[in-house]
């Protein structure tokens, strides 16, 4: 048997060993840069990816909601997350699959009462709380678990402005200075260092998206940035509430939150961040008559001197490396449809009929890339594995 050279990848997972593995042959292995040249050494690399298979204990806390449920469909085809701990207050001592019956092939703990959880045996939570839960909750949990929290808790730097746009006070104010905000695409160094990352909203995820490197750049105008983005019903969440009926969802389109939606602010924060200067948006979300999808149609100015041409090739580059990001060929135009089910983003850039605007579609799954999948890439950096893992869906069409 001859040696195998092998092009690989490194992954370092906080107790457990240092390895290389070749994408998408587990039994090609290098360990420590020595290639594997023997039926031994094939059998021993064999062991140690055997021995990683669920070896991440996992708390979903808010399993019976779909950002929860979504957590653990993804979780199905993880190779090394593995789910021990559920929590679900009001479904407490019920299966999952009597909550979710599409999630009854999977063997799970029944959910548990928070106050119940037993977190000493956990090495990473997924918070799936409403907002204004969590800050309570994080703050309560033992030292030690890396923490993604989906809920708009640690979203905001600012504890006044997140008291402002929430109307309560900030309950964890000194964790706030150490949560690192989840938009993964921009800031994955940061994330992969850190503790507990704040997941972002949907609307800001497939806003700042396409917006963050052409202001980067500036490419495009900090003035009269318009933004009118829909949303399938799935993102007001699962609680029962009169609007969220079907009677008065169906057949039509809903703006709500306007001028107040409470992701404005994170909008803002992420799109200053970029130029280091404040940066204001007129944003009207709407809730449309599906169940998952968002698409955020964006009007800008361009710069001085700037093209379509330039925006274009800008994102391009941005992205051209990116797994879940992609920019559309010239002239294709992104569809909420294309994407349903995956942790995708497609976006792409056309010329408005006003000479020097342009606009921007960018479409995802408000329940996966802007929420439980972007959590989930996030954890892959946090606990040192390929980001894309149990990431790989397709999405489902028709």
């Amino acid at each position: 048997m001859g040696s195998l050279k092998l092009q690989s990848f490194s992954v370092d997972v906080g107790c457990f060993p240092k390895f290389r593995v070749k994408k998408g042959n587990a039994r090609s292995l290098l360990v420590r840069g020595s290639a594997v040249s023997s039926p031994q050494s094939v059998q021993d690399a064999d062991l140690k990816v055997q021995k990683l298979k669920k070896a991440v204990r996992v708390g979903v806390l808010g399993a019976s909601g779909y950002t929860g449920s979504e957590i653990i469909r993804l979780l199905a085809n993880h190779p090394y997350f593995g789910i021990t701990l559920m929590t679900a207050d009001r479904k407490a001592g019920q299966s999952i699959g009597s909550v979710f019956p599409h999630l009854i092939t999977q063997d799970l703990p029944d959910m548990i009462a928070i106050k119940d959880a037993d977190f000493s045996n956990v090495d990473a939570v997924f918070c799936c709380l409403p907002h204004g839960t969590t800050q309570e909750v994080i703050k309560g949990l033992p030292k030690g678990p890396k923490i993604v929290d989906l809920s708009a808790d640690f979203r905001l730097r600012n504890v006044d402005e997140y008291e402002k746009w929430y109307g309560q006070p900030h309950g964890a104010a000194e964790l706030q200075k150490e949560a690192i905000y989840g938009l993964t695409e921009i800031l994955r160094e940061e994330i992969r260092n850190a503790w507990l990352v704040a997941n972002p909203g949907c609307y800001p995820t497939s806003i700042q998206l396409p917006l963050v490197p052409l202001i980067k750049e500036r490419l495009i105008s900090l003035e009269n940035i318009i933004i009118d983005a829909k949303s399938g019903v799935s993102g007001a969440g699962r609680g029962a509430k009169e609007a969220n009926l079907y009677t008065e969802v169906s057949e039509g389109i809903h703006a709500y939150g306007i001028t107040n939606h409470r992701h404005v602010p994170e909008i803002e924060q992420g799109l200053s961040d970029a130029l280091q200067c404040k940066v204001t948006v007129s944003f009207t979300p709407h809730l449309m008559p599906m169940s998952r999808g968002m698409q955020s149609t964006i009007y800008v100015k361009m710069a001085q001197g700037v093209t379509i041409k330039d925006l274009y090739q800008q994102l391009v580059s941005t992205y051209e490396d990116e797994e879940f990001v992609k920019v559309l060929e010239k002239g294709a135009v992104p569809h909420t449809r294309n994407v349903r089910g995956s942790n995708y983003c497609f976006l792409n850039v056309f010329p408005d009929r006003i000479p020097g605007r342009a606009i921007i579609i960018s479409v995802i799954d408000n329940l996966v890339k802007g929420a439980s999948g972007q959590a989930l890439q996030n954890l892959n950096l946090m606990m040192g594995f390929p980001e894309n893992t149990g990431l790989q869906y397709q999405p489902l069409f028709p």
